[in-house]
């Protein structure tokens, strides 16, 4: 059967983060199920240039991650079809994560307001007691945000704030480097391998060497 991961992409900044956690997740062989929020069409349009289109979705997909989908098992799903597969707890899902999650996703998945199925697919998901993990990035935050992340985290998701390392690369880590860096932790959240960042070994000074 096949059980895939769902990856929501909510509208705030950070594109680079969910197209290093998808490509993470399909270098490792997963299937994934892929939702993209209406106002982060609008973010990927602005960050990277490229449009995100429903009926063009493989394509698009294809130009943003900028690499061949061909074999890749990929099933994405409309923002608005609250009828989809990742809206069941039925559906199997094996969890799920929102990268970058705004703050307007936080505060609907933490309601349960399902307002779309990027927010539907969490609350299940969530209430399925699957692997769910909320990447916000939004900073500085206000205590209505606070509240919303410790009921998300309440709830049993992981909260991962897109705070990267520098020990993985060193203080001249490239912007590249830093994003893989927090797309590898989601992944370890996952448990899913991957080789996105070099690991703390006790030893100082590892990453310059």
């Amino acid at each position: 059967m096949r059980r895939p991961w769902v990856v929501g992409v909510s509208g705030a900044s950070g594109t680079p983060y969910p197209a290093a956690v998808l490509g993470g997740l399909l270098d490792a062989g997963a299937p994934v199920d892929l939702v993209v929020s209406r106002a982060a069409r609008l973010t990927i349009l602005d960050e990277t240039g490229r449009p995100f289109r429903d009926a063009h979705w493989r394509e698009d997909l294809s130009g943003w991650l900028e690499r061949d989908l061909a074999d890749a098992d990929v099933t994405y799903w409309p923002a608005g079809d609250l009828a989809a597969g990742p809206s069941s707890g039925s559906y199997p899902a094996r969890g799920m994560v929102v990268v970058p999650a705004s703050t307007a996703a936080c505060a609907g998945i933490a309601i349960g307001l399902s307002k779309d199925l990027l927010q539907r697919a969490a609350e299940v998901n969530l209430k399925e007691r699957r692997p769910v993990v909320v990447v916000p990035r939004e900073t500085p935050v206000t205590r209505s945000h606070l509240e919303h992340l410790i009921a998300l985290h309440d709830a049993g998701a992981v909260v991962l704030p897109a705070s990267p390392g520098f020990y993985g690369a060193g203080a001249s880590a490239s912007a590249r480097q830093l994003v893989d860096f927090v797309a590898g932790k989601v992944l370890d959240a996952l448990g899913v391998p991957h080789s996105l960042f070099q690991r703390w070994s006790g030893e100082l000074g590892a990453a310059r060497g």
